[in-house]
């Protein structure tokens, strides 16, 4: 098989790194590029650099916005009593389709993960306990996935809640066991929100 040129090849290894995107899709794409019109490339390389310059989180519960505040909180319509409880902000986007939920979010940018340095510290964990003194919170919902470390993170934040004396519950198993939100069904979704159980 003949090398790549260095340009290529240096596309190709850029996209590899996306996740999801194995070594032919890879391929596949940096050819499919290569043959795009350079207007259409230059769209695609501004819409990257746009979205990365101008995408920040929110100051209040962490998803991603291009303002100070994301539309979930700017939205005076929303349940100001509830915080569901995320790991990632495509968690967030996918609890917004099942239109099961009309409150806030807390985005932790994560969970814990012992084997991979992740613990409290790294996560939002801190700006949670923030809110809940500057907000009129009566519930938080637990949202994190049916993995070993979202049920782990899950466990140590209502066992931190606990003294706190705000209500504390867990989205039910309406998922399946392993199972990522971002790629859940609406009515699964749904179902999770409605069937949810006190920790």
């Amino acid at each position: 098989m003949a090398r790549m040129i260095r340009p290529l090849a240096n596309l190709y290894e850029q996209l590899r790194r996306l996740p999801g995107v194995g070594s032919k899709t890879a391929m596949r794409l940096a050819y499919h590029i290569i043959d795009m019109p350079e207007g259409e490339v230059r769209q695609l390389a501004s819409a990257l650099m746009g979205a990365k310059d101008s995408i920040h989180y929110c100051t209040r519960c962490f998803n991603l916005t291009d303002g100070d505040l994301c539309s979930v909180c700017a939205d005076s319509a929303r349940d100001r009593h509830t915080i569901c409880v995320v790991e990632q902000p495509q968690d967030i986007a996918a609890m917004e389709r099942s239109h099961g939920y009309n409150g806030l979010y807390h985005v932790l940018h994560g969970v814990l993960s012992p084997l991979d340095g992740i613990g409290p510290d790294k996560l939002r964990i801190r700006e949670l306990f923030l809110r809940l003194q500057q907000e009129d919170i009566s519930e938080i919902i637990i949202a994190t996935n049916s993995d070993v470390e979202g049920e782990a993170t899950a466990t140590y934040l209502a066992q931190l809640l606990k003294p706190v004396g705000i209500t504390v519950s867990r989205i039910a198993h309406g998922l399946p066991m392993g199972g990522d939100l971002e790629y859940a069904d609406e009515v699964t979704l749904s179902k999770a929100l409605e069937n949810r159980r006190a920790m």
